[in-house]
């Protein structure tokens, strides 16, 4: 329950910042006294990096298990998949390493060793729309991130149902990553595209908290530096992607995006359609924010001004409008700005909006959106 009078801090012991990665791991396992890690990492480290030798040199028996397999969007049969490997080789430690969908797949299968999930049929039931309520997990996490996607510093994590073609959010105190491990060296692996979409990610982590219908004052503040250093430092990686000290502002930008997840702030349409744009028609995370994030603001400008006025300020545009300063930055980035550009025709727009509405997001918009003809409204302003 919201309250603004209060502030509760996750569960993250502590978070690593400009560190060699493999060092950094070998010295928090050591910290948490693991002795069986399971990992999971993106498919393309593992087969064009020599991520898993590094840390395979430092951890040696200790670690026990190596999935490098989860797709884009998370599908939770991946995911129990993931976990009954990692519950066979009696892990007691799950290391991610890779981008959004590894590190919500480490939680996922945090979820599923807490509570002996073994089939996707029973996962569905731990979900917020599920009538399960999740345990805390005996077993925890350490995330080493590679895009800026923050799922990592959040304690809810979201999974795609191949069946339904839903994206399900499900929620535990303890699933958030015991540690966080930010090694700007280890991004340079990541495409130009994945790295930059992610930011616009995190970037509307931080315009939909100040636009909250919770708002709160820290928050406030943490979201306007956050734009600050996502701004420029996504322009500076751009324009040289070899920049270490951009790509950590970059990091440190998308950390503080997420404080106002702690604080229990809300999102809006942004993300709540987003989601079903990646779960419903397999959009990328990160371009589901370039393409929803401007609009969104349009549609709620009647009702938030001054809010989105404050976005302008962080900015450091305060004569302009919010929408377009976001929406300039999508662009100089090279990124895509319309529906159509990422393959999402007019027909999926009902399905689109329909699935919309079962997210949570979507009533705690600053506008009242009240049914799926609303939804299709925003989704015929991105197209």
């Amino acid at each position: 329950m919201y309250d603004p009078r209060v502030f509760t801090y996750f569960d993250i012991d502590r978070v690593i910042t400009g560190q060699p990665f493999d060092e950094a791991i070998a010295a928090e396992v050591g910290r948490l006294g693991a002795q069986r890690v399971f990992l999971l990492v993106g498919g393309t480290l593992s087969r064009e990096t020599d991520t898993v030798d590094r840390i395979r040199t430092h951890l040696k028996d200790r670690l026990v298990g190596v999935c490098n397999t989860m797709p884009s969007h998370t599908p939770i049969d991946q995911v129990v998949a993931a976990a009954n490997e990692a519950r066979a080789a009696k892990a007691d430690l799950i290391l991610s390493v890779g981008g959004g969908s590894v590190t919500d797949g480490g939680k996922l299968m945090v979820l599923c060793l807490g509570n002996d999930v073994t089939d996707m049929e029973t996962l569905r039931l731990y979900s917020s729309h599920g009538d399960r309520e999740t345990q805390a997990p005996a077993i925890r996490q350490i995330a080493v991130p590679t895009t800026l996607s923050a799922g990592e510093f959040n304690k809810t994590a979201g999974g795609t149902d191949p069946v339904r073609h839903v994206k399900q959010s499900y929620a535990h105190s303890l699933l958030v990553p015991q540690a966080i491990i930010l090694d700007p060296a280890l991004t340079l692996h990541t495409p130009e595209w994945l790295w930059l979409s992610t930011g616009i990610r995190a970037v509307d982590h931080a315009v939909e908290d100040i636009c909250s219908i919770k708002a709160h004052p820290y928050v406030d503040g943490t979201a306007a530096h956050a734009l600050t250093l996502l701004d420029r430092g996504l322009r500076t990686v751009k324009a040289n992607p070899n920049d270490l000290s951009a790509r950590l502002d970059c990091q440190i930008g998308t950390w503080m995006s997420m404080i106002g997840a702690m604080a229990g702030v809300v999102k809006g349409a942004s993300h709540g359609i987003g989601h079903m744009l990646g779960g419903t028609a397999n959009v990328p995370h990160g371009y589901t924010s370039c393409i929803m994030l401007p609009h969104v603001l349009r549609y709620n400008k009647p009702v938030n001004e001054a809010q989105q006025q404050k976005v302008s300020v962080a900015f450091g545009h305060p004569d302009r409008e919010a929408a377009d300063l976001v929406h300039g930055l999508v662009a100089a980035l090279g990124l895509p700005t319309r529906l159509r550009d990422v393959g999402v025709t007019r027909e999926q727009f009902q399905e689109i909006a329909e699935n919309s509405m079962h997210d949570r997001y979507i009533p705690a918009n600053p506008r009242k959106i009240a049914g799926p003809a609303d939804v299709v409204e925003i989704l015929e302003m991105a197209w």
